[in-house]
Formats: C-alpha cells, sequence, structure tokens
C-alpha cells in the first residue's frame, strides 16, 4: 500500500505547520500506516488539483485522493480497522466530531488572531507574498493589527480553553484512557502556533500545557521534534 500525505511547510521543507495536516500526521503515527509526507507550499496548488482542492492536508493511497483532515481521519479508520481505533467505536468518532467542530469554529480563529503575523517571516519569498495578500484580504487589514491586542487575547483565550482545562484535570486524554483522534484535533492549532509562533498561549500550570507535552512527546517525540519557535 502506498500513502503520500501532502504536508504544508515554510522555507525549511522540514518545517510543516498545518493544523489540520497536524492531525493527520498524529492520526497516521497512532495506527503505525508507513507513509511519504510530501512538502507543501501555498503556492504549488497545481501538484494537489487532482484532488479537486487547492488545500491540504491531502492524503493518496493506492490511487484514491482524500481531503480535509476529517475526512481523512474517517478515512484511516474505516481502512485500517485492524489497527489502533482513532475513535474507538461511534460513540467515540461522534465525540470526535464535536470536538473538531469546536476546534476549527472556536480554537483555530482565536489562535490565528494571535500568531498571524509571524506567519510570512517562517515562509519562503514566494509564499510569504501570497499568505500576507490573502490574509489581509480575508481580514480587512495588516496583519499587524490583527496581532495588536494578543496580549490581552491571549488571556480571553486561555479562559475559553477551560472546558478542556477540566476534563484534563480528571483524566490524561481526551479520548479516554490512551489519547485518540479528539487530542490529535485539539492538539493541531497548538502546534501550529508553536511551529510559526513565539507567542506563548499557555502557561505551564495549566493542565493543557501539560497534555500538550504529553503529544509533543508521543510517537518519538514527532511533535517535539519539528522545527517550532515555541520551546516551552
Amino acid at each position: 500500500m502506498s500513502v503520500i500525505l501532502h504536508d504544508l511547510c515554510g522555507a525549511d521543507p522540514s518545517r510543516r505547520f498545518s493544523p489540520y495536516c497536524w492531525r493527520v500526521r498524529m492520526a497516521l503515527a497512532h495506527k503505525g500506516i508507513p507513509h511519504e509526507a510530501l512538502p507543501w507550499r501555498f503556492t504549488e496548488k497545481a501538484t494537489i488539483a487532482d484532488a479537486g482542492t487547492d488545500k491540504v492536508p491531502v492524503l493518496r493511497h493506492d490511487g484514491r485522493t482524500v481531503h480535509e483532515s476529517w475526512t481523512i481521519l474517517e478515512y484511516l479508520e474505516d481502512h485500517w480497522p485492524g489497527v489502533p481505533s482513532l475513535f474507538g467505536g461511534e460513540g467515540g468518532r461522534a465525540l470526535a466530531r464535536f470536538v473538531n467542530t469546536w476546534s476549527d469554529a472556536v480554537v483555530a480563529p482565536a489562535i490565528a488572531k494571535m500568531v498571524v503575523s509571524d506567519i510570512p517571516g517562517v515562509l519562503a519569498p514566494e509564499d510569504a507574498a501570497y499568505f500576507v495578500q490573502s490574509r489581509e484580504k480575508r481580514f480587512g487589514m495588516a496583519l499587524a493589527e490583527v496581532t495588536a491586542g494578543r496580549d490581552a487575547a491571549v488571556e480571553a483565550f486561555r479562559r475559553d480553553l477551560h472546558p478542556l482545562r477540566m476534563v484534563l484535570r480528571e483524566r490524561p486524554w481526551l479520548s479516554g484512557t490512551t489519547a485518540g483522534a479528539a487530542d490529535y484535533i485539539a492538539f493541531g492549532p497548538l502546534q501550529w502556533a508553536r511551529c510559526v509562533s513565539a507567542f506563548p498561549l499557555l502557561t505551564p500550570d495549566d493542565p493543557v500545557h501539560a497534555w500538550r507535552g504529553r503529544l509533543l512527546d508521543a510517537f518519538g517525540g514527532m511533535a517535539r521534534n519539528a522545527p517550532a519557535e515555541d520551546l516551552t
């Protein structure tokens, strides 16, 4: 079986920073699926056009293409049922779907407003130009203006993580006794932030910080060993 993941990178091809690609990378490691993670940049849209999308992650498997991180997680679970489960059953799948929606609607947008101005600094010049133009159009302002209030915004962000914090005070993983899809989904945006920005989103005494640390160390430290700006 040939499995290829197109994975967003910066100027340094080893700097992989997409929150959505990190979800998939953690899931592939969880299931022990051999694969090749190919570096992909914003201006290389033609290389994934056959998948019907212009965004990564894109997974290729035996002639098939699958895109969007949630769809890929379901694909991995359904096509590799005999290896460790990402969801632990249909109830876990439904819970992970909720976490996915919450992460996309609440966590990722909040983090973007605190780190987006740091991202051009890790990109190749042609990608940086594209990124600045497209994101300033999206936000309707200069990227420096988007993150100007981040010292205050991070306090609100930490408060908004309280439901996550309450669960992690009771058990080490969102998914139960072991990490699973819900953990990888919530972890993705936090790993994105640390890969592109030194701005600290979490305090060292936060149970969320400790949980993030356990995921950084998982799978032989795959996520911790990735090039990053926030080394806490």
